[in-house]
């Protein structure tokens, strides 16, 4: 191809770990045009990612590259760390998967945008800062100037996220690699980035590669598809094409992989499932359940697994500035075995409610009961026993997991801490668990940062499981997997949750995962609780303008009807659906 702005030809990428050589890419290769948006989507694992690190000398000095990677006609493969510096950020810029790890903890926002610009171009402090704000401005963060004194835990996932791309986009580069730039955000921001990045490509004809599960957004932005599958390319094509006829089989299973909002499955399954039957999911449930008479004794059967009332959630303000009400009057239940979806735009409080639910965080005002019993004041004696009640799966799986445990060790640390497991019975729970997420034994004794950002995510759920929960908070569980990957894990997670009955809130914005697995639906906006009732109801008959604002900017995987609810969310009007 001609012309191309960034070229990648026989690239081979290969890791060595303690079970031998690992070959994450095999001889792929693809180029990319100015102004074009080229999507890479496969399976986690795949090679997508380690293939956009080792364009910008990312991948860890232990790794094996080979195969050239050119920027117009400058070979990158083999610059000077001092030389590959001055392309990173201005020339090629990266929007990470996970914000909170690409973000450092310890300065506020604003100085590390300041520090983006100051470090490519010849511009003073005052003026660096103003440019910063512009830059929060224009990726959507309300109140910039507040924002920019603010540090990153301050700020929601979806928030975090726009401070990366506003951080990416600060240099006007003539590449852009998008990895999952939309993982932590809602339907409606991400509606907006998509437009952003849009935008950017159209006035600076920027090229972008978008790394991407998200097939909605494939189909919303892509010029190009490639699919990627056990470091190879299967396929590749325009993304009209692709959509409409894939050649491949792999290709195929992905797109129908696709959960779409209103087109719930009959009996709920997406992909092929491992369980087969009503007995396959007893036998699993049998492995995964345990006994617990220390518990029993401490729950009341006939109270619902959670019960919030009138819950509110103040933050101190800022150099006496009032206080922030991040949670206001929320009041819901959720009973034994039933899934409820909260959903809503970034900050408007989910999450929040989830840590509280579980005392991860400490009401201002108002109850949360488990099981019959107020947690709100209980000491954390108290309060021991029934934390084998409930679990919760992060939105993060890279921050919850820590650095220096094997994977096996992350996954049987609950099971030690209550002294439930121990020995070969521990082990063999812990294999258990992790064949349920589908990740092999092997995978025992690898550490969080030799797996791929959806394979963390699925250890996060073996952890959250191992303790057999009746109340399982999700805070984004499924954000981090791919398709065909979250396909399983769902139909995998609701033959788990019919047979062992476990409760479950649900908080996603994902609008179509939300619509496969709840019986319920509430939806938040700025702290509090605007509506309420069963998916048909809520999803599909919604009361609020705020709701249908949120059904009209989900994204859809077809290029030809996204294509018409994208005209119709940028005029104001409530997007067609699909048929």
């Amino acid at each position: 191809m001609s012309g191309a702005v960034l070229s990648i030809s026989d690239l081979t990428i290969s890791f060595p770990t303690e079970d031998g050589v690992v070959d994450a890419v095999k001889g792929i290769g693809f180029d990319v045009k100015p102004g074009e948006i080229v999507a890479v989507v496969g399976e986690s694992g795949s090679g997508k990612s380690v293939t956009s690190m080792s364009v910008l000398g990312l991948l860890p000095k232990t790794s094996r590259i080979n195969g050239a990677r050119k920027l117009g006609e400058q070979d990158l493969s083999n610059l000077k760390e001092k030389e590959i510096r001055k392309v990173r950020g201005n020339e090629i810029a990266m929007i990470f998967q996970e914000p909170m790890t690409a973000l450092n903890p310890v300065y506020t926002v604003g100085w590390q945008i300041r520090e983006a610009l100051r470090s490519h171009q010849d511009i003073a402090k005052d003026a660096a800062d103003k440019r910063a704000i512009e830059l929060l401005e224009m990726v959507g963060i309300p109140n910039p100037p507040e924002r920019f004194k603010q540090y990153p835990h301050q700020l929601s996932g979806g928030l975090r996220q726009r401070v990366v791309i506003a951080m990416a986009i600060a240099c006007d580069p003539k590449v852009i690699i998008a990895d999952e730039p939309t993982t932590a955000l809602d339907v409606t921001v991400q509606a907006e980035i998509l437009g952003l990045l849009r935008k950017l490509r159209d006035t600076l004809n920027t090229a972008i590669v978008l790394i991407t599960h998200d097939m909605g957004v494939v189909a919303d932005l892509a010029d190009r598809v490639v699919v990627m599958y056990q470091g190879e390319i299967v396929e590749e094509a325009p993304v009209r094409e692709l959509f409409a006829s894939p050649k491949e089989e792999y290709t195929r299973k992905l797109l129908a992989a696709v959960p779409v909002l209103g087109q719930r499955p009959e009996g709920r399954r997406l992909f092929e499932s491992v369980i087969t039957d009503e007995s396959d999911a007893a036998a699993i449930a049998e492995d995964i359940r345990l006994e617990d008479s220390e518990l029993a004794a401490v729950i009341e059967e006939a109270a619902p697994a959670l019960e919030i009332k009138d819950l509110v959630l103040e933050f101190p303000g800022r150099r006496g500035q009032a206080k922030n009400r991040a949670v206001d009057g929320v009041s819901l239940h959720i009973n034994k075995g039933e899934i409820l979806g909260l959903v809503g735009e970034s900050g408007s409080g989910k999450s929040t409610v989830g840590r509280c639910a579980i005392r991860l965080l400490n009401p201002t005002s108002g109850s949360v009961s488990i099981a019959g019993q107020d947690i709100t004041t209980m000491s954390n004696k108290e309060l021991r026993p029934l934390r084998r009640f409930f679990s919760i799966v992060f939105q993060d799986p890279a921050s919850t997991l820590d650095p220096k445990m094997t994977i096996g060790e992350s996954v049987g640390e609950p099971l030690v801490l209550h002294k439930v497991l121990a020995g070969k019975e521990l082990n063999k729970r812990v294999a258990t668990l992790l064949d349920k997420v589908e990740l092999g034994g092997h995978y025992l004794n690898r550490y969080p940062h030799e797996l791929s950002g959806g394979q963390r995510q699925r250890v996060a759920i073996a952890r959250a499981l191992a303790l057999d929960p009746q109340l399982l908070i999700a805070d984004e569980p499924t954000s981090a997997l791919d398709v065909s990957v979250q396909a399983r894990v769902l139909d995998l997670f609701l033959d788990l949750q019919k047979s062992l009955q476990f409760a479950c809130l649900f908080i996603s914005h994902d609008l179509a995962v939300v619509d496969l697995l709840a019986d319920r639906v509430a939806v938040m906006q700025r702290g509090k609780l605007i509506e309420v009732g069963t998916r048909d109801q809520v999803l599909h008959s919604p009361q609020q303008d705020y709701t249908r604002r949120l059904l009209s900017a989900a994204p859809v995987a077809d290029p030809i009807l996204q294509a018409e609810r994208r005209a119709a969310w940028e005029a104001g009007k409530l997007a067609p659906v699909a048929d």
